[in-house]
Order: structure tokens, then C-alpha cells, then sequence
């Protein structure tokens, strides 16, 4: 596996003044506290004309989030802890209850959506990262905080299986590959230290992924739209097998059949032609 990324980084940085920040937090409303931290950073700094601000802001909050998650997992494995009110833990494990509950109803309610349409790079867009695909890679990228180095990344790809996310922190992407690739051409690199890119080199070049990892929501592939501009890359064999199958799936999502199908029954026609006398009222075609 071939990797590639960003090890810039300047330890001698000029100094910064630092800007002075008064707030108060309010138990009751920590909205109240992000919304004085938000607009202190509006005025302070350029946060907000960063095109990529919300999907940032996510990524720090899911880490901290996780972080968070398995500092509390660590002390109920290491058994009771100090003795607290029993009233708050009992709340607080009804509430945890409640949204795992409200996690599944969502999933549940996303299965019965079925397959959903592909974003412009013929991929998906999910909540923890975003992927793209052409017949022969498949292209995916995690956003992380901005500022991340390469050097806390983990990132091990596998014929087939993945894993992707930051030292010390829950995966981001951990799971059995929808096909299998070949890990001599597959790469990863930090981009803008703020996001991880993944080339997945496909070892089928002849077939669309309907996920990354098996697991999670899948695309309708007979909704993918090649690049027209791309086809013209590919070689004569690999092009007619791409014409190929779009145009199976045109015909499968209108109930028409196939270019097999089309084929078979012109073999059957040429064949009744040859024999006039027999009967082919029961024929079949399989």
C-alpha cells in the first residue's frame, strides 16, 4: 500500500496575540454559551468564510463526541465508581436508552427508503465522510478538525477491509470493503489538513459499488451516470463492457429486456426460421 502525505510542518511559527474571551456557561442552556463562542470567533477570526465551516465544526463535534463516548465506556468496564446521586445516573441512563432507541427507528426507517440516488460523483454523501466512484476507483473523503497532521492518522487499507480515522479516537470508517481491491494501488494523503482523501483501486473494473463498506446505506446503481468524457479514456474492451451495462440498466429500470436477453431470443427467432415444421409453442428461454 502506497501512501502519501503531508509532513510540512513548521514548528517555528510566529506568534499569535491572543484575544481575550469572556462567557459564562449556563448548564441549562450551552446553546446560549456556542452561540457567544460563534460570534466571538466571527469577529475575531476568519471561521466563516471557510466554505468547508459546517462540515469542520461536525467533524470536531462527532470527536469530541466519540472521545467523550469511550471516556465513559473506560469507567463503567473499571466498575462503580465514586459515589454520586443515584437519581441523575438513573436519568442519564434513561436518556442514553432513549437515543439509541430514536438511532434505530431512524435506520429502520432508512432500510425501508431502499436504495438512494448517487450524489454527481456516482457515490453517496453520509454524515462521517462522502464517496465517489468511476468503473475502475472508487474515491472517498473523511473530513477531520482542521489542522490535523498525517502523523495521527490511521488509515489501513486491505484487500478487503477498511479503516480510517485519528489516533486515540474511535474509527471512522472500520469495515468489509463491497468488493475487493488491489491494495498495491490504493493510496491515501491528508488534504489541506483538514480532510482525508482514499483512492480504493478496484481489482473488478467491470462493476458499480453500491457502498463503500457493507453495512452501510446503498445507492440504486441503475442510477449512475458515467462521464461521457470518461468513456472515451477507457479501452476498446472495457468501454464496450461500461456501454454494455448502462445500457442493462436503462432497460432493467423500464422492465424491457436486456442485451442478453435481446440476443437469445434473436438466436431463437433465427432458429424457428431454420425449422418451419416444429413446434415452438413451448419454448422457454433461460
Amino acid at each position: 500500500m502506497a501512501i502519501i502525505s503531508e509532513y510540512n510542518e513548521q514548528d517555528n511559527k510566529p506568534a499569535v496575540s491572543a484575544k481575550p474571551f469572556n462567557a459564562v456557561l449556563d448548564p441549562a442552556n450551552p446553546l446560549g454559551f456556542l452561540e457567544a463562542v460563534f460570534e466571538f470567533l466571527g469577529r475575531e477570526s476568519d471561521i466563516f468564510k471557510s466554505d468547508s465551516l459546517v462540515r469542520d465544526i461536525n467533524a470536531v463535534v462527532r470527536m469530541v463526541k466519540d472521545k467523550l463516548e469511550t471516556e465513559e465506556r473506560k469507567r463503567k468496564d473499571q466498575g462503580p465508581g465514586l459515589p454520586g446521586n443515584p437519581e441523575k445516573k438513573l436519568k442519564e441512563d434513561v436518556t442514553v436508552k432513549e437515543t439509541k432507541t430514536e438511532g434505530v427507528k431512524e435506520a429502520m426507517e432508512e432500510d425501508k427508503k431502499g436504495p438512494l440516488a448517487p450524489n454527481i460523483g456516482n457515490g453517496l454523501d453520509l454524515d462521517n465522510y462522502s464517496w465517489g466512484q468511476s468503473i475502475q476507483e472508487v474515491n472517498v473523503t473523511i473530513p477531520v478538525p482542521h489542522g490535523t497532521k498525517s502523523k495521527f492518522i490511521v488509515c489501513d487499507i486491505k484487500k478487503n477491509h477498511l479503516t480510517v480515522g485519528l489516533k486515540g479516537q474511535p474509527p471512522i470508517i472500520d469495515g468489509e470493503l463491497y468488493q475487493p481491491v488491489k491494495v498495491d494501488d490504493c493510496f491515501w494523503s491528508l488534504e489541506d489538513q483538514k480532510s482525508i482523501s482514499v483512492l480504493l483501486t478496484k481489482k473488478d473494473q467491470m462493476d458499480w459499488w453500491k457502498c463503500v463498506v457493507k453495512g452501510e446505506p446503498e445507492l440504486n446503481t441503475q442510477k449512475v451516470e458515467p462521464e461521457s468524457s470518461r468513456l472515451s479514456d477507457l479501452d476498446p474492451e472495457t468501454r464496450s463492457a461500461v456501454e454494455k451495462m448502462m445500457f442493462d440498466q436503462r432497460q432493467k429500470s423500464m422492465g424491457r429486456p436486456t442485451s442478453d436477453d435481446i440476443q437469445k431470443q434473436e438466436v431463437l427467432k433465427k432458429f424457428m426460421a431454420q425449422n418451419p415444421g416444429m413446434d415452438f409453442s413451448r419454448a422457454k428461454i433461460s
